[in-house]
């Protein structure tokens, strides 16, 4: 079955992205949020996304009305009653989490999909909250989500081949590059980067180097368009440390500790550029 109607729930960073590049590949989706300030902020972040891409001459104000017109805003989850696929794109908390996968559960069709574009938690347990486990998958967007092409595509213990299938056409759609990833604590993408955030993060706790100097070695030495303690800045402290908790708890190796560090910075509000101050001090 084709993917026409798609809703996504939260008007954040990654849920507006994921609006804009679904509405740009044809499909009519809706933007929910609880908060209606969030799904507006959300929208209005996708309007100047677009009227960029005017500026730049890659899409013309024709295009641009045609995208916006296909998205619709919402703050009731009844909205969804319609919905071939949802996407939850909310705060990284499994009881919050699950609270939603339940609600949904009840809400969706039958036939519908429902998707988690949780970046550590496990698929198979978010599954586990509902009556459709086999329609349960991840999908992992990487942010900015209409710039990056990758999507993790992440198979719980149940996840049926029917639902993959669709959900990969549907990144497809979406102009993603999608990659099966099986279900283990950060998967492929944040267990290998939020390894190599912490470690830089425990380079500046044991006074290895300065944090200008530790991000300059990974650019220069390695390629890299960001360092690790800007681009931790640009997450956002907190997520890190979410995620780091998820590896440390799930894999129960120390190698996953996270860094003091880390701790207290998120402790004293220091959640990067989205605070004002992380590892850098911003506008």
């Amino acid at each position: 079955m084709n993917i026409q109607r798609l809703m996504v729930v939260g008007g954040g960073q990654m849920g507006s992205g994921i609006v804009q590049v679904a509405a740009d590949a044809g499909i009519n989706v809706i933007l929910y949020d609880i908060d209606p300030v969030f799904s507006q902020k959300g929208l209005t972040t996708i309007r100047n996304n677009l009227v960029r891409e005017v500026e730049k001459s890659r899409k013309s104000q024709a295009e641009i009305d045609s995208i916006l017109a296909r998205i619709s805003l919402s703050s009731d989850l009844e909205d969804g009653q319609n919905a071939d696929l949802v996407i939850e794109a909310i705060v990284e908390n499994l009881q919050i989490k699950s609270e939603l996968f339940k609600k949904l559960d009840k809400i969706c069709p039958q036939h519908a999909i429902l998707a988690s574009n949780t970046s550590s938690l496990g698929i198979t347990e978010i599954a586990s909250f509902t009556k459709r486990p086999e329609q349960v998958i991840g999908m992992h967007y990487m942010n900015p989500v209409p710039v990056m092409k990758l999507v993790e595509v992440i198979r719980g213990l149940r996840t049926s081949d029917e639902t993959y299938l669709r959900v990969e056409n549907l990144a497809k759609r979406m102009d993603k590059v999608p990659i099966e990833v099986n279900d283990f604590p950060g998967f492929v993408s944040n267990r290998i980067l939020l390894s190599m955030i912490n470690e830089a993060v425990y380079c500046v706790y044991e006074g290895v180097a300065t944090k200008e100097a530790i991000d300059e070695v990974t650019r220069l030495g390695m390629n890299h368009p960001m360092g690790p303690l800007a681009l931790a800045d640009f997450i956002g402290l907190d997520t890190c440390l979410a995620i780091m908790e998820v590896l440390h708890e799930g894999f129960g190796d120390s190698k996953y500790r996270p860094c003091p560090l880390l701790r207290k910075y998120v402790a004293a509000g220091w959640l990067g550029k989205k605070s004002g101050r992380g590892f850098y001090e911003y506008e």
